[in-house]
Parts: C-alpha cells; structure tokens; sequence
C-alpha cells in the first residue's frame, strides 16, 4: 500500500493592485456590511438576542493589504478574522490586544517576520494559522492562550526553535504542525502535550526527538520524515503511543527501528523508505507490516540483543499500557532475520543542512518513490 504524502506549497501573493486607501476601506466596509447582513437575515428567526449571536466572521483575506484599517473594525466583535494572502508585514499589538472574542486567526502567507505579544491575550483562540511566512520564532506569550488553542499551524517559516514550555502550557492543543522550518530539535516539553492527536514535524534538520513521549496517549500521527542524515535515531517510548496509527519516519538516516515498534497495536501505516535501514532487513521490510511488528517483538523478547537490558526495564511500562504480551527469556534464540542486510535507498546526504534549507525543496526530494506498508 503507498503512502500518499502531499507537499504544501507556498501560496504566491498576488501582484499588488493600485487601490487608494479611501477605495480599499470602501471595498472592506461593503464586504463586512455583507456579513452582517447576512448573519442578521439568519437571526431574525432567533428571539434570543444573546451575545454569541452578534459575533461575525471578518474576511480580508486577497486585498494586496500592507497595512490594516483598524479604526473601521469592530475588533470586540470579530469571531473568525482572515487576513491570509496579503502583503503584512506585522500584525499591531492594539489589534490582538482587543479581539476578545476571537477564535479563529489566519494570516498565512504574507510577509511576518514575528507575532505580536499581544497574541496571549487571545484567550478564546482556537485555531491559529501563521504559515508561510518569514516568522523565526514564536512569543512566548502564546502559551498563555492554553485554555483554548487547539490547532497551530506554522509551517514554511524560519522557526529554529519552539518556546522551551511550550507543552506544559498549551494543554488543549490537537493539532500542531511546524513543517518545513530549520528546526533542530522539538523542546522536551512537547512530550506532555497530552491532547495532541497529529504532531507534523517534517522537513526539518531535527537532530533527535524527545524521549518522554508515552505521555502523548492520544497521538494518532506522528510524522517526522524528510530530516534527512541529522535524525539518525528514535526513541525507544515510542512504543508507548497507545493510539498511534500513522507513522513517516522516512528519509532519514534511521538504522535500526526501536524493538518497541513492535507493540504498537493500532499502527496502521508506518513509512521506513530512504534510510540505511539494517534492522528490520530488508527481507523482513518486503512482508508487510505485520511481519515487521512481529519481528520487532522477537528482538525485544530475545537476549541476543546488545542493549536488552535498558530495553527489558521499559517492559514494565509496556505490561501495564497492555502493549507487551511476550516473555523475558534469557535462553531464546536470535531471530532468523536478526541480520545486518542494508535496505537500498537514494542517497540524499547533502540535501538539507541548517545553512542550505531551501535545498530541502529538491525536486530529487519531491518526486523520490516511497516504500510504506501497513
């Protein structure tokens, strides 16, 4: 079964349009008076006349905007505010300062080299979208909206770093996703994310992930792909992501998959293609999923490993999540398989290095053949 793997791709601002100031509040003002109109037309059969019901949606998405006419805007009043696909440069701290009820925050694609500190006064933001942009780190202020955040989008920026405290704060957070950054390493914190149901970190230069990650119990994807010769190992509580179902760990310099693979129970798609894989073989590799979860709890199950007794120390963990059904043996044999047979790749060294992302972009990276299984 192929895995099918999209790229994102930036979103090209549009040519600037000669648009005088008084012209272009004009056209905003016609837009919103749209929208209220329209939310009135699908009230005037509500009796209740509560507060939520005033809340709209602002769309000043495609304007070619360098700037925003804030004293036209109902900022209190402002739910959704879509300000994608302009030409903004920053974002005024007055502005987020006083959008109290905003949930919704979309500004990709435009030109943002940082967010404003104010961002942690959205505390009713649910889903914000800052991507593609020039953005080399996130506030630390925006732990601060940890009540509410669910889904972060930051991908294709210049983030080198995420706020050390990120995952104590943020503790409702579902969805994060930082691909396509220079990223070197995920802070520890991330592994108490315990909400997080989709983690996307491709396209990085992560050097290693962090080792506490049995925390994050309702992680389903997990995708730390195309990191290319800096990610080299994985850690072996990655077998402790009980509602684990998708896997990419593709095209990087992995070697050995940790033994701890092997109990993930509802792993239903797990992507290997384009590393020097020696463990599981290639032989084992070509059967399946199944077979090379099977021979992963051979190997943790087997003396004959160098390191079982680190590893045997974290069965205790996998008794109790119900992951590990095998026995600790000090007589079984090695695996038939338990070989050193080099998994052929593309060699892709070169491709991708802190002070050469954009190389990353390769059309050798983009259009490479995959090999999942599930």
């Amino acid at each position: 079964m192929m895995y099918e793997h999209t790229h994102n791709h930036l979103v090209h601002h549009q040519q600037p349009v000669t648009m005088t100031m008084d012209t272009m509040k004009m056209d905003m003002i016609r837009r919103n008076k749209r929208e209220r109109n329209k939310e009135s037309n699908n009230n005037n059969n509500n009796s209740n006349n509560n507060k939520d019901n005033k809340l709209r949606t602002v769309d000043l998405s495609c304007m070619s905007l360098e700037s925003l006419p804030i004293p036209s805007l109902d900022l209190a009043t402002i739910s959704k505010l879509d300000l994608s696909n302009n030409n903004l440069q920053n974002i005024p701290e007055s502005l987020t300062a006083r959008l109290l009820n905003l949930t919704v925050l979309d500004v990709h694609s435009n030109q943002l080299r940082s967010l404003p500190n104010s961002i942690g006064c959205l505390s009713k933001l649910k889903i914000l979208n800052v991507s593609a942009n020039f953005i080399q780190s996130l506030p630390q202020t925006i732990e601060n909206c940890s009540r509410g955040l669910e889904e972060l989008n930051a991908n294709f920026n210049k983030l080198s770093k995420l706020p050390d405290t990120i995952g104590f704060e943020l503790i409702n957070l579902q969805k994060l996703s930082v691909n396509s950054n220079q990223l070197v390493f995920l802070p520890s914190s991330t592994s108490h994310l315990m909400a997080l149901k989709v983690l996307d970190a491709r396209l990085n230069c992560l050097r290693s992930l962090p080792e506490d990650l049995e925390n994050l119990v309702n992680l389903e994807t997990l995708n730390v792909s195309q990191n290319f010769r800096y990610l080299d190992t994985l850690p072996y509580s990655i077998g402790l992501l009980l509602s684990l179902t998708e896997l990419d760990v593709s095209y990087n310099n992995i070697k050995t998959l940790p033994n701890s693979i092997g109990c993930l129970q509802k792993l239903q798609k797990l992507c290997v293609d384009g590393n020097p894989l020696a463990s599981p073989p290639l032989e084992v590799v070509e059967q399946g999923l199944n077979v090379v979860k099977e021979f992963l709890c051979h190997k943790m199950n087997s003396s004959g490993d160098q390191s079982s007794r680190k590893k045997k120390s974290w069965v205790k963990n996998f008794v109790k999540c119900g992951t590990f059904q095998g026995r600790i043996n000090s007589g079984m044999k090695r695996p038939q398989h338990d070989g050193f047979t080099k998994l052929k790749h593309q060699s892709i060294h070169g491709l991708a290095s802190p002070g050469g992302f954009m190389g990353m972009l390769s059309p050798l990276r983009i259009f490479s053949p995959r090999r999942s299984f599930s």
